[in-house]
């Protein structure tokens, strides 16, 4: 969160500090918080959506579509093993009533605001010391994203086309920018060439 008639661009948030942030935040008992990151860098969903979540759309499932609250296209996700096992042990550990609920609730019952959610990442940020200048909700969206790219060596070309449909982006160009690629990464592109 920026302040008032301000513009800042959120980083994102290396792939290995999430991790450790996913299973300091389980090991803390704080499950929900733990979900939030794993669902954000796991799936690269925008955080109005994934504060729409209900158990019944991501426990014991392998895969689920919801439709896309900013451009109302339908997206469909798959949850790859290690992570249906996180959502079950949070599950588990939060028992909530019924599978019809949503998943970020506050103490009070009600979903967390986007505005809450970033002051929560505020101070994660300060309380396990990551290295991160502008983290917020959006930079989990950004982690997802920029992994795929990082793992996707010389097929980085094809990572960024396939992000570029993820994110519902006009082109990959915009991709490129949003992921924070530099020249100098293109460039390196050509490096990987060999005789």
């Amino acid at each position: 969160m920026s302040a008032k008639f301000s513009k800042s661009t959120s980083d994102y948030l290396e792939w290995n500090q999430a991790m450790n942030l996913i299973r300091n935040l389980y090991n803390e008992e704080n499950y929900k918080m733990s979900l939030l990151i794993s669902f954000g860098s796991f799936w690269g969903l925008r955080i109005s959506d994934i504060l729409r979540l209900k158990w019944e759309q991501v426990y014991n499932l392998d895969e689920f579509a919801l439709v896309e609250k900013k451009t109302g296209k339908i997206r469909e996700i798959k949850i790859n093993s290690q992570l249906k096992r996180h959502i079950a042990d949070c599950y588990q550990n939060l028992i909530p009533c019924t599978l019809d609920e949503f998943i970020f609730t506050s103490q009070k019952g009600t979903v967390f605001s986007i505005q809450r959610i970033n002051v929560i990442l505020k101070d994660m940020k300060i309380r396990y010391n990551l290295k991160i200048k502008n983290f917020s909700s959006h930079s989990l969206r950004k982690c997802f994203g920029r992994e795929i790219f990082n793992r996707s060596g010389e097929n980085a070309e094809l990572a960024i086309v396939k992000l570029s449909q993820l994110f519902n982006h006009s082109s990959t160009s915009i991709t490129r920018r949003y992921l924070g690629i530099s020249q100098k990464e293109l460039l390196e592109t050509y490096d990987v060439l060999t005789f």
